[in-house]
């Protein structure tokens, strides 16, 4: 790595000429400050300029590894990355406090977004599809935080979910039915839980012949499907016009003819339009939303609606007939993603919604509870090819 002060002299030559950091102007940079250096020198120099001036500096490497699913800079020299079994610090480091923040501005201003004092935070999808988060100080404290969601090139197969322990032994089969049978669906789960590469991985079981359009605020499903058609959100410009929300994005994507209405993440006004959609023939229809557990995922939706201005009771007799199905995901300790739990939803005496458990993770296969029966009529018994074991009685404590 060349030296911070050789460098700073060839950044300041490259910008009152206005040139790229190519080979041969970075070695021009270097004869005009007297320097003399061999062509593995000079072209070191000019790749780590490249990287800092065009690439993700000294997060390019991290970025490269594909088993490298998050990269999260909280210091110069705290880089962490999580290759899917949690978070390491590496041995990455910036030069200081600076170097992370032009590379943050940077990145935004790649994603077409403002990041400065007046707009400290962004959050917005670079080219190459990977996810860009960050907030300058002094909201945060000491240093810019800047997260990184890589993008990957394609979806993770069922196949290759059950292989890595998502989904249990079996488990593919119970999914696949699911798919079969065109119930509507939510993923549901924590940040970084997989939910968004369950959902993809899901959508590639879709018939080719059927059409798929997606609503997200940053486009992150990447489904192996003939027929995708992505739509995602735009945010305001400075004069704070030009906004998209998703909720427009719901209501759009319903006049496109879709065999398959998915949102990426249910957080908004939008609930109303995806409720009714799938109250208005729609089947199929499926989406992620955050909850701490699959039975939370009613109360969830309601504070949602609520919001939108749709009274409780609307939503949930809306909810009952939109949605069948819950799968939760968790990440445990060991940083893990898994399938914790499979619910359906049934209304109380009060007319409210609530789910039921019927399957719930096992090392060996998904483990029957007393929601089951009803999961089973659901799914017309099409493409099981393992059904779970028998579990306890509902009221055990399985947990």
């Amino acid at each position: 790595m060349a030296a911070p002060g050789l460098l700073d002299g060839v950044r300041r030559w490259l910008a009152d000429r206005g040139a790229e950091p190519t080979p041969a102007r970075v070695a021009q940079a270097l004869r005009d400050q007297g320097r003399v250096l061999g062509d593995a020198e000079v072209l070191g120099a000019a790749e780590q300029l490249r990287s800092e001036l065009v690439g993700s500096g000294p997060l390019e490497p991290l970025l490269a590894d594909p088993a490298v699913t998050d990269v999260l800079v909280s210091a110069p020299d705290r880089v962490w990355v999580d290759r899917g079994g949690g978070l390491e610090l590496t041995p990455v480091s910036f030069p200081d406090a600076g170097a992370v923040r032009r590379l943050a501005q940077r990145l935004a201003g790649v994603a077409g977004r403002r990041l400065d004092d007046a707009r400290p935070w962004v959050d917005a999808r670079l080219p190459d599809g990977t996810r860009l988060h960050a907030v300058l100080p002094p909201v945060a404290v000491g240093c810019t935080c800047l997260s990184l969601r890589v993008a990957r090139p394609r979806a993770f197969t069922l196949g290759e979910l059950a292989a890595a322990g998502t989904v249990p032994p079996g488990g593919d089969g119970v999914l696949r039915a699911l798919m079969h049978a065109r119930l509507s669906f939510l993923v549901s789960g924590g940040t970084g839980s997989g939910k968004t590469t369950l959902l993809s991985a899901l959508l590639g079981l879709v018939g080719p012949g059927e059409r798929i359009v997606l609503a997200e605020d940053s486009a992150e499903l990447r489904p192996d499907h003939p027929h995708v058609v992505r739509l995602e959100t735009r945010p305001a410009n400075q004069e704070g016009a030009g906004l998209v929300s998703l909720e427009d994005l719901v209501r759009q994507a319903l006049r496109m003819r879709p065999d398959r209405l998915v949102v990426g993440e249910v957080r908004g006004p939008e609930v109303v339009h995806l409720l009714a959609a799938l109250n208005t023939g729609h089947e199929g229809g499926c989406g992620t939303v955050h909850a701490n557990a699959a039975a939370d995922v009613p109360a969830r939706l309601e504070a949602l609606g609520t919001a939108a201005g749709l009274d409780r009771a609307a939503l949930h007799s809306q909810l009952a007939a939109a949605l069948s199905v819950v799968l939760h995901l968790v990440r445990d300790r060991a940083g893990r993603r898994r399938i914790a739990e499979v619910h359906v939803l049934e209304r109380d005496p009060s007319g409210l919604v609530r789910t039921v458990p019927a399957l719930r993770w096992g090392p060996g296969a998904f483990v029957a509870e007393r929601g089951w029966a009803r999961l089973r009529e659901l799914l017309r018994g099409d493409g099981i090819e393992a059904g779970p074991r028998e579990g306890r009685c509902a009221g055990d404590d399985h947990r």
